[in-house]
């Protein structure tokens, strides 16, 4: 396959596009801003923001935590639906780590339960990059505010608690990993971002090299959750975007759900 010049996203930086079609394959392509934020726009990222929390008053159903998803349509080529759970996720992810944060990070990451299993209402997607091979998981929950706030500040300290650690897998393979901070868009009432990688040699001494992006926003009563990962080149443009897509549907899905009481 002849890889494009740029890979473009089907998504748009402004609500009033989620407001105005069902689909956002009818925005114009491009995206927002592909520059990185700067670092007064990032320090304060889990400052409250400015527009008012927009579950206050009302519970998120299954069918609007569905409505919010993040589909391939709104990412376009070479995005499309999963065809499974990557093979990487137990050979690399299923591991025993030298430090009990670091193992707790690799577990909620592998078994996509970063707030705990006591979510009422929660919505998964999955999405395979057959170009890079990258692989993204989406979900929208429901969830005490509280506990996502204290999960966000666990998050904001792993940098510095992992910033360089080892993981044995099932395999008996060792790895070396490292936790960094990932920039987000200031969006929602509180978010964290981290990427995360695995470096090492798997069961049969082939050389891995394993980066994932961790996203996680308090939108209101609710959450967002993004895993963006792969043995390839795994765009941390794609994560921010998706952050800020999903935060703007999950948004505009509450409103709506407001209008309609």
């Amino acid at each position: 396959m002849t890889r494009p010049p740029a890979r473009r996203l089907l998504v748009c930086a402004s609500a009033l596009c989620l407001a105005g079609a069902p689909s956002l394959t009818a925005c114009s392509p491009g995206g927002p801003d592909r520059t990185a934020p700067s670092a007064s726009a990032t320090a304060g990222r889990s400052a409250p923001a400015a527009s008012p929390s927009p579950s206050a008053g009302t519970a998120l159903t299954s069918a609007q935590a569905e409505a919010a998803l993040i589909t391939p349509a709104d990412l376009g080529e070479p995005w499309a639906p999963t065809q499974g759970a990557a093979t990487w996720r137990d050979t690399l992810l299923k591991a025993t780590a030298d430090s009990p944060d670091c193992g707790r990070l690799l577990e909620a990451v592998y078994t996509e339960d970063l707030f705990g299993p006591r979510n009422p209402v929660r919505a998964v997607a999955g999405l395979d990059d057959g170009m890079d091979e990258a692989q993204l998981r989406y979900q929208v929950i429901a969830h005490d505010p509280a506990d996502v706030d204290r999960t966000l500040a666990w998050l904001r300290s792993l940098p510095q608690k992992c910033g360089r650690f080892t993981a044995a897998t099932a395999g008996g393979a060792v790895q070396g990993g490292q936790v960094t901070e990932a920039a987000l868009p200031p969006v929602g009432d509180a978010r964290e971002g981290l990427r995360i990688t695995l470096a090492g040699e798997n069961a049969d001494g082939e050389p891995t090299a394993l980066t994932l992006d961790l996203a996680a926003v308090r939108v209101g009563d609710d959450a967002i959750v993004l895993t963006n990962g792969g043995l390839g080149n795994v765009s941390q443009e794609v994560t921010a975007a998706v952050v800020q897509l999903g935060t703007q549907r999950l948004t505009e899905v509450r409103r709506q759900a407001r209008l309609e009481v």
